[in-house]
């Protein structure tokens, strides 16, 4: 385990502690590594359905996340268009928003790197 905290330890540490570590110990530390489908595929889920449930604030993360486990930018694409037609345009486009600040960030980042 990383010397680091994680993301919701930064977030809700202070606040929430066993929620903290329900969410690093299991939901990340355990159904994520379970067998039966990839982390890439599990990602893909994740986004679709906090898409389709319009959650902005925890879709950001797992648009990264989606990234660094090998989905591209195009699938990523054509999964929220999918998502538009089932679960609203508004869910769908907002999504699309968001992974288009995501990429242009990371472009920015490269070329920032690349100076």
């Amino acid at each position: 385990m990383s010397d680091q905290p994680s993301r919701a330890q930064q977030l809700l540490g202070d606040l929430a502690p066993k929620l903290v570590q329900l969410t690093d110990d299991v939901l990340f530390g355990d159904v994520w590594k379970r067998e039966g489908l990839s982390p890439r595929d599990r990602s893909l889920i994740t986004v679709a359905v906090l898409a389709a449930t319009y959650r902005p604030g925890q879709l950001d993360s797992h648009l990264k996340l989606a990234l660094q486990n090998g989905l591209s930018k195009a699938e990523l694409v054509e999964a929220l268009t999918h998502v538009a037609f089932y679960a609203g345009w508004p869910s769908g486009m907002g999504a699309l928003v968001q992974l288009k600040g995501i990429v242009e960030d990371a472009v920015e980042a490269a070329d920032g790197a690349a100076k």
